[in-house]
This record gives C-alpha cells, structure tokens and sequence, in this order.
C-alpha cells in the first residue's frame, strides 16, 4: 500500500497498516512491530504538508468510533475521529470547541500534535483545551494522562508530534454551543492593516487574506451572538464555497501558472469575489470551510508586535519569488499558552501563511519567506513546509531540552521516530 497526503507531497509505503478499535489493539500493534524492530507511525487524516506523519515501519490508525462520552464541561473522544465529527456531535449536546481552525479533515489527535491553532486575539489554539488523554507508550503500555496523574506527560503532549506516543483518546473542555455572526468584506490593504490592533481588540475573531501583487484583503470577522441573523442560503454558500472558493480557485491558479502575467488581474477579481455575504451560523460551521484545490502550505508565527515587519518582508518576498503566484497569504493572531512545543508558546502570536498550488515551483518564494520570519524569532508550524533543524528550533522554545528529555524516556528506542522527528528533535543517543 502506497500512503500520500492530502497535498501530495508526501509519500511512502509502510510495511503494514493497522486499523485499531481501542487502545489493546494499538498496544498489540506496538508491541509486534517492537518485536520485528519496525518503528510506528500513527496515520490521522494526511492533512500535513511535512513528513510529521510519514510511516516508514508499521501505521497505525488510532480508534475512530464516532462516540463521545461528556462529563460536565469535559469530553472525551477516540483520538482518530476528525473534527468535522466531532464538531457536529458536540452541538447535538449542546456543546462546542471555542476556537477552531478553518479545515475540519484533521483527527483530533492530529490537529492537537501539531498545533493547529484557528484565530482570536483572546483565543488559543486547540490543544490549550486538552485536559486528558491516554496514550500507547513504546513499550507497549497504556499510558492515562491528567492534572492529577502523569501531568507533566499531559502538560508536553498537548503538541507532542506524535513522538511521545500513539493517542488513543483525548479529553477537552468545551464551551456551550455558540453561533457566529460572519461579516466578510473585501478592503484595501492599508486599511486593514493600519487598524488590525483595533480590530483584533473589537471582535472576538479576526483574519485577513491577502492577494499577491494587488492592494486588496479580504477581511473576516466572526463574534459570538445569541441573535437570529441572515443565514446562507444553499445555493449562496455552493457558489461561494465551491464554485469560487474551489472551482475558481482552480481555474485561477490554471490560469496563472500559463499567463503569469495576468496574475496580479486575476488576483484582483479573486478578492472581490472571495468575501461571502453577511451571515450567521452554528460556530463550525463558520470557522470552517472546505479546501478541494490542492496545494502546498508554509505558516509561521511571530510574536504579535513583529507582524507589521513580518508581513512587510512576506510582501517583498512575494513581489520577487511569487509573480505566478494566485492562493492568498493568510493572516491570524491567538493569544499565547503554556505548551512546550506550541508554536504560540509564551507570546501571543500572528501567524502568516503562505500557498502555492499543488504541483508549481514554491522553493525560492517559501525559502524568502521564512528568511523574513526566522529573523523575527519565527516559529514554523510543525505540520507545514519549512527548513528549520533542531540546532535551529532549540533557542525558540524554552522548553525545548525538556520536551526532548521526555521522548528520550518514553521511548528510549525511537520507536516513533522517522526523518522529520529526526531533524526537528534531534536523534536520540540510543
């Protein structure tokens, strides 16, 4: 069997996949593959663009039954189901995520390992509402994480990388069910950007995309309401969520890579068509939208006062590296958290994401790029394209040694090791 990513970028063929109902049969499969001396892998949805989840000895698909099991404010869940189950599960109770990012493919253990993070400059990322989880260990043992028992395992493998372990269930805090008011609008740049500290403290999520070679960005606000408001109607959200977002966004990125000269016209049309109309709905439902036009990602985050320079710099990097270029830069603040290996560890964040489409030259715009962000004490997203090694990535992360420390004990053997853990983390001294 031949395994690629969503973008596909990755590929690999592992020895054997394992397709496990709960945590015995993870075990069982960790325990064989220590036997064979196979390293393990677990495979969530492919919806990273690095080797993070690559599988180069056994692959083993976590449970996935899509169940929950509610505890006041706390749920806990198979660590294979993906979020747009979970999502939808959680608001038959009467329940939700209060910060989401903006695709729902990704497993739940996926998403947290790599810091997936969503938007709002008094939110954090997903993982910063982990409050359990069990994992397989490399020895075969199931491993029960709390406050109260085995915290300082709980407290790194919020965003473990899949290095610690194989998770085989995740506990959250949830809010209660939420809807959000959507406004979606096209606007110059400048205006965007001079008022984005403004902004940012008035609204409970803000985003913005920007266009290469154009002067617009489509600005999104969301903010929790208990108020009816207009809702999208079917036929609106296909052509906006399809027939632009995807099909147009495919058309476009055709078009320019053949024409590089009518990229920035392209652009332009694009970004006055992106914004949907004004809109309420069920939290996920706004948070997320489909993405059917492949392509490959790059996403850094910088403390939140060295975004201006930031995105100066991505602006210049574009102008010289992305003349081809039609899939918008995506801006987004979070407030900072506790978690070791968080990409918004110790700092509230703005993080800029970069794109080109599935199958065109990215290397010198993506190489710009992160020459601008790791000279502003840039972080990259441990699931998206970038060059950083262990040497590199150590000085970011105050708890970085320690996190290391960590998976040297759980896993002695590397037994979850592969090429990316390797670079990112360093070998362990077996």
């Amino acid at each position: 069997m031949t395994w690629s990513n969503w973008a596909g970028n990755q590929r690999t063929r592992p020895v054997r996949v394992v397709e496990a109902r709960d945590a015995g049969e993870v075990a069982s499969a960790v325990k064989a593959a220590a036997r064979e001396g196979l390293r393990v892998k677990a495979l969530g949805s492919g919806h990273s663009f690095t080797g993070i989840g690559l599988p180069d000895g056994v692959a083993v698909r976590p449970p996935a039954d899509p169940r929950l099991t509610l505890d006041g404010d706390l749920v806990t869940v198979p660590a294979g189901v993906r979020l747009r189950v979970l999502n939808a599960l959680l608001w038959q109770h009467g329940r939700a995520l209060p910060n989401l990012g903006d695709v729902d493919a990704q497993t739940i253990s996926g998403a947290i390992s790599t810091g997936t993070h969503g938007t709002g400059a008094r939110y954090r990322g997903i993982a910063a509402q982990v409050r359990g989880l069990e994992m397989v260990l490399a020895d075969g043992s199931v491993l029960r994480c709390t406050a109260e028992e085995n915290g300082d395992v709980l407290h790194a493998a919020r965003v473990g990388l899949g290095a610690l372990g194989v998770l085989t269930s995740v506990t959250l805090e949830t809010v209660p069910a939420f809807r959000l008011h959507a406004v979606e609008r096209a606007v110059p740049l400048a205006e965007v950007l001079d008022g984005l500290d403004e902004l940012a403290a008035a609204n409970d999520h803000v985003e913005f995309y920007w266009f290469p070679h154009t002067q617009i960005a489509v600005l999104k606000r969301n903010n929790r309401t208990e108020a009816d408001g207009p809702r999208r109607a079917r036929v609106t959200e296909w052509v906006g969520d399809e027939l632009l977002g995807n099909a147009g966004f495919a058309t476009a990125c055709g078009l320019g890579a053949r024409v590089p000269a009518l990229v920035p016209r392209l652009n332009r049309l694009m970004a006055g068509r992106m914004a949907a109309p004004e809109y309420v709905d069920r939290s996920y439902r706004v948070f997320c939208s489909p993405r059917r036009v492949r392509f490959l990602e790059m996403e850094y985050a910088v403390p939140r006062e060295a975004l201006g320079e930031a995105f100066a710099g991505l602006r210049t990097a574009a102008a010289r590296h992305a003349q081809e270029v039609t899939v918008p830069v995506e801006v987004r603040i979070t407030a900072g958290d506790d978690i070791p290996l968080s990409t918004a560890v110790g700092r509230d964040t703005a993080y800029l994401a970069v794109h080109v489409a599935r199958g065109r030259p990215h290397e010198a715009y993506f190489g710009a790029v992160e020459a601008v962000m790791t000279a502003l004490a840039g972080r990259p997203h441990w699931g998206k394209l970038h060059s950083r090694t262990a040497a590199q990535l150590r000085g970011l992360y105050p708890g970085f040694d320690a996190f290391v420390a960590l998976r040297d004990r759980l896993d002695p053997e590397g037994r979850f090791r592969n090429a990316y853990l390797d670079r990112v983390l360093g070998v362990p001294e077996l």
